[in-house]
């Protein structure tokens, strides 16, 4: 970028490009000035003591390879496929000088070696591709294909974008790296540049950045979860769910919108032809027509069933398309018979060097749309039969898992999978030996247990993990969650203080009752006990003393008690006092 204003060589020939000789005329971008006086003060360095240290400027197109850098957001956009078109801000006619990063090492490692007398050092591959030619490439082979041309002002707009890379998107120029390619003798890894080397470009991308597309297969019979757990692992993966009836009627739509296009096209939309003949190259409205009245003729032929011609064929452009080569996907139950399998994932390019090879090597296989992992569910024809008994109706409405419907499958599926050839047999040949698991052993009536294990056996996702709207949706899930916690908590908190004053207060109730009842029985006990001896004073001590007591209220003595004491003494009818001592 610290060429990025530089005027063109030949002002009458804006065609011919910038040498390494041109340093000097180099102009930087506004946003560079600080790169480019770095560059003079490293050049000056080299200078000063040329026996200590010697300095080079090697100014690089802008890089891809690997993890991707400035155009990591089109691959991106491209691998989730979320888009229908990946966007060319402006006209996209601008000239983008690049290079692969492992040949910019190349250079950097050439000029540390050979320490060449020249301190300036061009380093760009042979390219000259637009930005219109390389977005259109990356769409094309890892994305949905087709590009759409939208103004500069609309990138400012994207929070993925950089001004930085913004600025070096925008760059228009023609470089030729002249000194590299007479003096330096490298062996180059992209030397046309990114367009040429796409497919290598794309397995870089996807190998650096663990985005490696997860295949899957589940296999078994009726019943036996496959459809559940298959979906399961879509969700916890972020891959695409493939179930054979859902392909064909996709691919019935999928080929009746072509048709409805061809349609109003004819209808005299003429004005947007170019535009419609780029978004639908590749697409043959004739084959479309005729592949289309073939598979519904075959379906009415065959009672609302396809040949295996059609089901390979469908499944297998499925399978090949762009967004299942990208993520990956999980086939729920198909193919079901060995012939169905080797006619979907055989390579048709190798197709006659196979016929030529010997008998017992194994198979062309297409390893774009192979499985990687293969998981059998094994279950008893009695265990199958009292899950689907059992299951609700609301489960079994609508579904082949009527009495006579299910049964039917189930035979049909002993039957394919008892001969020697079975499907299974073929992944063994090919050396991708499936995994059993008895759902017996994890019965749940979702499935779900079985899930953990399948998990474990895969590993780790191979995608770019949580976008920020799904973080912000775990984030505010998160938020409730601990809002509802804390709301429970406190409600069982006040329930158990509640019920522990309620059970305090019925203690205290509790005890005062046995407090009275101890009182009561006190008091009868000593009312009991007190009967005896008021019995005994009444008889023997309270006539005398009554006497006394009305002798003293009429004699009224100056010392009452020593006269009652003396009264009671000489009136007690147990003393005689006539009797002499």
């Amino acid at each position: 970028m610290t060429w990025g204003n530089s005027k063109p060589p030949d002002p009458e020939n804006p065609e011919i490009p910038f040498n390494d000789e041109d340093f000097r005329k180099r102009k930087s971008h506004p946003s560079f000035t600080d790169y480019i006086n770095a560059e003079r003060n490293i050049a000056r360095l080299g200078k000063t003591n040329k026996k200590k240290f010697s300095t080079y400027i090697v100014a690089s197109g802008h890089q891809y390879g690997a993890e991707e850098g400035l155009f990591h957001y089109f691959f991106k956009m491209c691998w989730l496929g979320e888009t229908p078109a990946i966007p060319v801000f402006g006209d996209g006619n601008n000239i983008i000088p690049t290079i692969h990063i492992r040949d910019l090492a190349v250079v950097l490692q050439n000029v540390a070696e050979h320490r060449p007398d020249f301190q300036y050092v061009l380093a760009v591959d042979t390219s000259m591709h637009t930005l219109e030619e390389l977005v259109k490439c990356i769409s094309k082979n890892i994305g949905p294909g087709k590009i759409e041309k939208v103004p500069k002002e609309d990138a400012f707009l994207s929070k993925e974008l950089t001004q930085m890379q913004l600025d070096m998107l925008f760059v228009n120029m023609r470089m030729e790296p002249f000194y590299v390619k007479e003096n330096f003798n490298i062996k180059w890894v992209a030397e046309a540049g990114l367009v040429e080397n796409i497919a290598q470009v794309i397995m870089e991308y996807k190998q650096t950045r663990g985005l490696m597309p997860l295949k899957v297969c589940i296999h078994g019979p009726p019943g036996s979860g496959k459809s559940t757990i298959a979906k399961e692992l879509c969700k916890h993966y972020k891959l695409h769910y493939i179930w054979i009836n859902d392909v064909i009627s996709e691919k019935i739509a999928d080929l009746e919108q072509i048709v409805a296009k061809e349609a109003d096209r004819v209808e005299g939309k003429e004005g947007e032809e170019e535009e419609d003949n780029e978004q639908e190259e590749g697409e043959n409205i004739e084959a479309a027509k005729e592949l289309l009245d073939a598979i519904k003729e075959n379906i009415k032929e065959n009672k609302g069933h396809l040949d295996d011609e059609y089901l390979v064929k469908i499944m297998k452009d499925k399978l090949m398309s762009m967004p299942c080569r990208n993520q990956g996907y999980v086939l729920d139950g198909f193919p079901e018979t060995y012939e169905q399998a080797v006619d979907l994932f055989k390579d048709v390019e190798a197709e006659e060097e196979e016929e030529e090879e010997a008998k017992g090597k194994m198979p062309k296989f297409n390893q774009i749309i192979i499985p990687e992992f293969i998981f059998s569910l094994t279950a008893s024809d009695e265990f199958l039969k009292n899950r689907i008994i059992n299951l609700p109706e609301r489960k079994v409405a609508g579904t082949h898992y009527t009495e006579g419907q299910f049964l039917q499958s189930l035979r049909r599926f002993r039957q394919l999978n008892t001969d020697d050839v079975t499907v299974l047999n073929y992944f063994d040949e090919l050396e991708i030996h499936p995994h059993f698991i008895d759902i017996a052993v994890y019965e749940d009536s979702e499935d779900r247990l079985a899930v953990p294990k399948i998990i474990k056996e895969i590993g780790e996702p191979r995608n770019y993990g949580l976008t920020d709207e799904e973080k912000e949706a775990l984030e505010r899930q998160a938020a409730e969650e601990r809002l509802i916690k804390e709301a429970q908590e406190k409600a069982e908190q006040e329930h158990k203080e509640a019920k522990e004053r309620e059970e305090r207060m019925a203690r205290w109730e509790e005890w005062n009752k046995q407090q009275e009842e101890v009182k009561k029985q006190e008091q009868e006990l000593l009312e009991a006990q007190s009967v005896p001896l008021r019995n005994y004073l009444m008889k023997n001590v309270m006539p005398t003393l009554m006497q006394g007591i009305n002798e003293c209220c009429r004699i009224r003595p100056d010392d009452p008690v020593n006269f009652l004491a003396e009264y009671i003494f000489k009136n007690s009818p147990d003393i005689n006092w006539n009797k002499k001592c």
